[in-house]
Parts: C-alpha cells; sequence; structure tokens
C-alpha cells in the first residue's frame, strides 16, 4: 500500500466508515477522541500510514517526514514502520513517541518483494528467530522509555503485521507470535499468505484460527477481505479480533462504510453509480493537491483512477485521457467528457466493480540469500546483506 495511504486518502476512508456508525457512536467533531479511562477510540477502525523506512526517518528525510505527518483530523495516528537493524528502528520510535508524531506504531514484516526478500528483509525477516525478537523487543522498549521521557499521558503500543512464512516448508508465524508475546508487543496482524504465494490464490483463514487459538494476544485476520460480509465471515470463522484490509480498499474508500455496517449488524451496502464515484475522484484529486501541491497531488491521483472505474463501462479512451491530467482543471475537464458520452444513468456495475485489485500474480520461489533457510540464527554473512534490505517498497 506504498503511495496509496497516504493522509489524504486515508481521509476519506474514514470518513466513509465512521458516516455507517450508528448515529450515537458518530463523533460530532474532527480528531482524537478519549474514552472513559483516558485511552484513545477509533470507532470506524484504524487507518494506517503507508509504510515508513526506519532509516529515512532516523535520517530526517523529508519526504519520509511528511509521510508520518498525519491529518489532523484522525482519531489515532497510526504509523507502518519497515526497519532491519534493531536499534535503527528503536531510534525511531524513539523520533515518533517523543516528538508527538503517533498513538500507535505498527511494524511490518510482511513485504514478499523479490528485491527485499533476496537481502533478508519483509516476509524472509522472521525466519532469523534472533532478529526478529531483537527488533521487537527495541521497538517496545524504546516506546516505553520515550512515552516515560516525553512525558505522555498514554502509551504507544506497537503491534506487528506478518505472514504465515517464506512458504509451506518454512512456516514462521507461531514463533513470531511467541516471541512477540514476550516482548511486550500488543496485537498481532496475519496476512494468511506465504511469501512465496505473494497476493495469488486464496488466504488461509483456518491459519488465523490457529493463530488465534495459539497465542493471548489480539489477532487481526488479513486477506481477501473485499466486502463487509466477507469482514464478518472471517470474524465468524477464526474467532479474530478484527480485520485488517489492504487491497480491497483501492478505488472503494467507501468499502469502510460496508464494513462498519455489517459489523454492527446492519446489511446496507454502498454501490455508489458513476457520478457518485466521479465525485469521489475529484474530491480526492482536491485533498492531495492540498497535501501535495497541485501538480504532483493530480499525478498521484492517476494511480487511483484506474481502481475507481474498474467495472464502470468508461471505455479505454476515457480512461487513457485520465492518465494524462495534471492539473484539477484537467481532471474535471476531463471526467466531464467522459460523463457526456455515456447515459444519463450508469449504475454499479455489480461484481465487475468488486472483488481483488491490483495483480495478484502467481505463486514463485521466494528469492533469498545464499543459504539463509540453513540456520534460524543470523550470521555474519547476513548481516552484511541487511544493511541493503531497507528499501522503500510495498510492505504487504
Amino acid at each position: 500500500m506504498a503511495g496509496v495511504t497516504n493522509a489524504s486518502f486515508r481521509r476519506l476512508c474514514h470518513l466513509y466508515g465512521e458516516r455507517a456508525l450508528p448515529d450515537a457512536l458518530r463523533p460530532a467533531l474532527e480528531g482524537p477522541v478519549t474514552t472513559d479511562d483516558g485511552g484513545l477510540a477509533a470507532p470506524a477502525g484504524l487507518y494506517v500510514t503507508e509504510m515508513v523506512t526506519t532509516r529515512a526517518l532516523v535520517e530526517r528525510n523529508a519526504k519520509t517526514l511528511a509521510m508520518v505527518r498525519t491529518d489532523p483530523a484522525e482519531r489515532v495516528r497510526s504509523i507502518q514502520l519497515y526497519g532491519v537493524d534493531p536499534a535503527t528502528v528503536a531510534a525511531a520510535v524513539r523520533i515518533l513517541v517523543e516528538e508527538d508524531l503517533a498513538d500507535h506504531i505498527d511494524l511490518n514484516f510482511g513485504c514478499p518483494v523479490p528485491k527485499v526478500t533476496r537481502k533478508g528483509g519483509g516476509a524472509a525477516l522472521p525466519w532469523k528467530r534472533d532478529l526478529l525478537e531483537a527488533i521487537m523487543r527495541a521497538a517496545v522498549r524504546a516506546s516505553q522509555a520515550a512515552v516515560h521521557a516525553a512525558r505522555r499521558e498514554r502509551e504507544v503500543p506497537v503491534t506487528v503485521k506478518m505472514r504465515l512464512g517464506i512458504d509451506e516448508e518454512h512456516e514462521t508465524f507461531l514463533d513470531a507470535a511467541r516471541i512477540a508475546a514476550d516482548v511486550g508487543i500488543a496485537a498481532l496482524a496475519l496476512h494468511a499468505r506465504t511469501a512465496r504465494q505473494h497476493y495469488a490464490g486464496k488466504a488461509r483463514w483456518d491459519q488465523i484460527a490457529r493463530l488465534k487459538e495459539t497465542t493471548s494476544l489480539p489477532v487481526l485476520g488479513n486477506g481477501d477481505v473485499w466486502s463487509g460480509d466477507a469482514a464478518v465471515a472471517m470474524l465468524n470463522a477464526t474467532g479474530c479480533d478484527g480485520v485488517v484490509v489492504g487491497r480491497g480498499c483501492q478505488g472503494r474508500p467507501w468499502l469502510f462504510a460496508d464494513i462498519v455496517s455489517a459489523m454492527h449488524g446492519h446489511k446496507e451496502h454502498t454501490r455508489p453509480d458513476l457520478d457518485a464515484v466521479i465525485a469521489v475522484i475529484k474530491e480526492h484529486g482536491r485533498l492531495l493537491a492540498a497535501e501535495m501541491g497541485e501538480d504532483r497531488g493530480v499525478r498521484d491521483l492517476r494511480k487511483h483512477i484506474g481502481w475507481y472505474l474498474k467495472g464502470y463501462p468508461v471505455g479505454g479512451a476515457a480512461r487513457a485521457e485520465l492518465m494524462r491530467v495534471s492539473s484539477l482543471t484537467e481532471l474535471d475537464a476531463s471526467l466531464t467528457r467522459m460523463r457526456e458520452r455515456l447515459p444519463e444513468r450508469v449504475p454499479f456495475p455489480g461484481a465487475a466493480a468488486e472483488g481483488p485489485r491490483g495483480r495478484a500474480g502467481s505463486p514463485r520461489r521466494p528469492h533469498l540469500p545464499d543459504g539463509w533457510l540453513d540456520s534460524p540464527c543470523l550470521g555474519e554473512a547476513d548481516r552484511a546483506l541487511l544493511a541493503d534490505a531497507e528499501l522503500d517498497v510495498s510492505g504487504g
């Protein structure tokens, strides 16, 4: 979700989610909502930043610092970190906590991208139990110490996102859960695929249930949540404590309205016609322009256009034209021309607009460092590779 879940898109998602809340639970004002015991409430879920590399944060990279400056309207500021060095991860956590930039920190150990796993990062890292433990322990201790040093009112919990393992013969999630519980991790999110699966095939929800039975930590399930009904089905099938959504919301911020509605026992579904989708595209463009500047913001919107229009009969020429816009004026004009060529009403296209987004790919042999699987402990040769593993890539 790198390059997708920036502040503008998160705002759209959380607004849709909160619109589906019962009136009594819908906050009247923007920003943090406190509970009776002094904690923070997220009435319609947590909306986590795109993945931030710890090295870039510690080096005060301008783009990275912008990524962790969250939308003031957010209820809980959730920052996702990716790192391979315990000391660097700890330093990044201290920055976020001491400078009051986060209320929750999530560590990502799920990236299956070959250029990361071939250097021992991402979904390959949990195989090295000693390194995994050192990173998680460093993050938890750094958060606790920084809360005390900065005299923060609340703890800043650290959670973990992971996959089942490298492949079916090298599962890591149960060992990772045991280590997480020992070092003080607050909760676990499990993408129920291996690195070998990438995004192909079906997520193994039975393994989410297995994890829930094994650990005392809260467990969040991830994988194939394409609708509110699927979210409830996952809860019922696995006993997990919540669900995590990734690709399913691409071009569909209204998915969170469906999920919130379903979790409150309602059957309402958000099924926008084309005019409603056009209105969302325009609003998304305005938000991105305010966040990044008009030129960069509108260019960033382009990646979302295909997702938004998936299944709608707008034609290839209109899609291609929208992929070339570079200003809000051009965006509005292109959308108007597209709309004028279509019938008076273009309803929601049903199944064609739902389901998986992006390229699932096919199972592939994971790219790993030579000898990586020979030992579950880190060797000196492995340490040299890890120095190059922190790349700004998607962390699924």
